[in-house]
């Protein structure tokens, strides 16, 4: 497996294009604009003529241990061995449900190994694909991915196919053959706070009472001067949520608020009877949780040499936290992968992968998400 990668900013690239490659997959993150421009477009489809050209709209683009806004960050992957295949629906014209078996038909070859899946970050339950997701594919494949970003405005985000974007967009990329090898980890770093609340009324990812009392009203309490700025403050405040009899808890984004009724919009589903408590952050707990994930995902492929491609997706919320300081976690995990590796990925509304310690794919909220590739004999 061969990498190649590049920067486009201010009107022009970083260093000049290669004059043709045989890259077949071209990993494409940043400004929506910019990533169906057709002029770039057709410029990267005369150089890398093979090339499935994927991504999405982002809250922050990750090139190496550098971030980026109103950019483009480009990977170009030659695999030796290992084959790929993308599949793009909209939800414009049909179900969740449906988009998902669709998807997940397409992608239904022999050797599937590991589906990389992006999607909208706003129209999507993230929980809801999930579940749809795991219920329609081989249980032997491994899921990572994440939801796309819009910054801290949550207006729109877009996923797009070879200069093809739009809204309501989920994209399953499917990696084939024996020589791929991938390694994932996926941690937080945040602290809960204050009393466990009861989730006593909601309705899939909308929130609407707390203990029975107005959810947003509630939370305002909380936030105190931090409510003027909903929802973006809210990324600072997530909410820890645990079932009753689960050990596993996962952590909640909240994506749109609604004064009228008072409830709140999250990244994934917010089950009723289940347990919810405030989170805030640690700084050094976030650098720490980055460590982690790299160290997780590092575990997984211990046999193997130490150099390769890191996919990394973290959250806005450990962006806006982590501020200009926001760098130090990139290179806490370029410390524990090394500098053999190169990076790229971005900054989303939700992030997907197996929870700790477990096989089962879950969306996460608030954590850096890391998957690793690698071919045996390339």
């Amino acid at each position: 497996m061969e990498t190649y990668q590049n920067l486009y900013r201010d009107s022009h690239w970083r260093a000049p294009l290669p004059a043709q490659s045989d890259a077949q997959l071209i990993l494409l993150f940043g400004d929506r604009a910019l990533a169906q421009d057709p002029a770039i477009n057709a410029d990267l489809k005369t150089r890398f003529p093979k090339a499935d050209i994927i991504g999405c709209s982002t809250s922050g683009e990750i090139l190496g241990t550098e971030l980026h806004d109103q950019s483009l960050c480009l990977t170009a992957i030659h695999f030796a061995t290992t084959e790929t295949r993308v599949c793009l629906a909209s939800l414009a014209d049909q179900t969740l449900e449906t988009a998902v078996a669709t998807l997940a038909e397409n992608l239904a070859q022999p050797g599937l190994k590991y589906v990389l899946v992006l999607s909208d970050g706003h129209q999507v339950n993230g929980t809801a694909l999930v579940d749809k997701l795991t219920a329609s594919l081989p249980t032997d494949v491994l899921v990572t991915g994440g939801l796309a970003g819009d910054g801290t405005r949550f207006q729109s985000t877009e996923v797009w196919h070879n200069g093809q974007g739009g809204e309501g967009n989920i994209l399953l990329c499917g990696f084939y053959g024996p020589d791929i090898v991938i390694g994932h980890g996926s941690m937080g770093g945040w602290d809960p706070f204050g009393p466990e609340r009861l989730i006593t009324r909601a309705d899939s990812n909308v929130l609407y009472t707390l203990d029975d009392q107005p959810a947003l009203a509630l939370y305002k309490r909380y936030l105190g001067d931090h409510a003027e700025a909903l929802p973006a403050s809210a990324l600072l405040f997530p909410l820890l949520i645990k079932r009753d009899g689960e050990d596993d808890a996962v952590i909640r984004t909240i994506l749109d608020v609604n004064s009228a009724d008072e409830s709140m919009t999250f990244a994934g589903d917010m089950p009723e009877g289940a347990k919810a408590q405030l989170m805030r952050a640690n700084f050094d707990r976030l650098i720490d949780g980055a460590e982690s994930a790299a160290s997780a995902a590092l575990s997984r492929i211990a046999s193997q040499k130490n150099s390769g491609l890191a996919l990394l997706i973290s959250c806005v919320g450990r962006r806006l936290v982590l501020n200009q300081r926001i760098e130090e976690e990139l290179e806490a995990v370029e410390d524990v992968l090394g500098d053999g590796w190169q990076f790229t990925g971005f900054y989303s509304y939700g992030e997907i992968s197996p929870m700790v310690g477990s096989g089962s794919c879950a969306l996460h909220n608030q954590t850096m998400t890391i998957t690793t590739l690698q071919e045996r004999h390339a």
